[in-house]
C-alpha cells in the first residue's frame, strides 16, 4: 500500500463515502416525483368528497319546490304560458296587529297548462286553499303585506302550497288580483 493511498492526494472519496453521496442524490432525486403523486392524491380527495358533498345536497333538495324567479332578473326568458286557478275568490280577514287591519285579498295560482291533474287537485282542494289563504293573512302585520313585500309573499304562499297542501299540482307563480290593506276605524 502506497502512501498515497492512505493520505489520499489524488481528492478521490473513500468507497464508503461514495455510496453514502449516491444513496442522498438518489433520494433527492426521487423527492419531486414522490411529492407529486401525494398532491395528485390530495387532490383527488378533495374532488371526490366535493362532487359527493355536491350529488348529496342535490338529491335530498329534489323534492322540495323551488321559489319563485324574480321576475325583474335579466336572465329570465320570456314565462310560460300557465293555466290559472281562480277558485279561492275574495278573502276577508284582519292582520295581528294591535290595532287590526282590514286586509282583501284576490289571488289567483298559476300551474302548467294541460295539467289536468293539478287543476283537479286545486278543485278538489278549493276550501282548504280559502282557508289557508285565511290563515296565512290573518297571521301577518299590516307591515309585512306593503307592496314592496309582494314577492316574497308569493314566494312564501307558493312554498307552503307546494311543500304542505299540494301532492300532485305544483304552482308555478301567484298573482295578486287584489291586495288592499285598510285600517279598521
Amino acid at each position: 500500500m502506497s502512501d498515497s493511498d492512505d493520505l489520499d492526494m489524488e481528492g478521490g472519496e473513500s468507497p464508503e463515502a461514495g455510496s453514502s453521496f449516491k444513496k442522498k442524490s438518489r433520494l433527492v432525486s426521487i423527492l419531486p416525483t414522490i411529492l407529486k403523486f401525494t398532491a395528485i392524491g390530495i387532490a383527488a380527495v378533495i374532488f371526490i368528497v366535493t362532487v359527493s358533498v355536491i350529488t348529496v345536497n342535490v338529491t335530498r333538495t329534489e323534492g322540495r319546490a323551488q321559489g319563485a324567479p324574480d321576475p325583474m332578473s335579466p336572465f329570465i326568458g320570456t314565462q310560460p304560458i300557465l293555466q290559472w286557478f281562480t277558485g279561492i275568490g275574495t278573502i276577508n280577514t284582519q292582520t295581528r296587529d294591535l290595532v287590526p287591519h282590514t286586509v282583501s285579498v284576490v289571488m289567483q295560482l298559476g300551474f302548467d297548462q294541460g295539467d289536468q291533474a293539478a287543476s283537479s287537485e286545486l278543485f278538489g282542494r278549493q276550501h282548504e286553499l280559502r282557508d289557508f289563504t285565511r290563515r296565512y293573512f290573518a297571521s301577518l302585520f299590516a307591515e309585512d303585506l306593503r307592496p314592496e313585500n309582494e314577492a316574497r309573499l308569493r314566494r312564501e304562499i307558493m312554498d307552503i302550497l307546494n311543500t304542505r297542501y299540494l301532492s300532485n299540482a305544483r304552482v308555478r307563480m301567484i298573482t295578486f288580483e287584489r291586495l288592499d290593506v285598510m285600517p279598521v276605524f
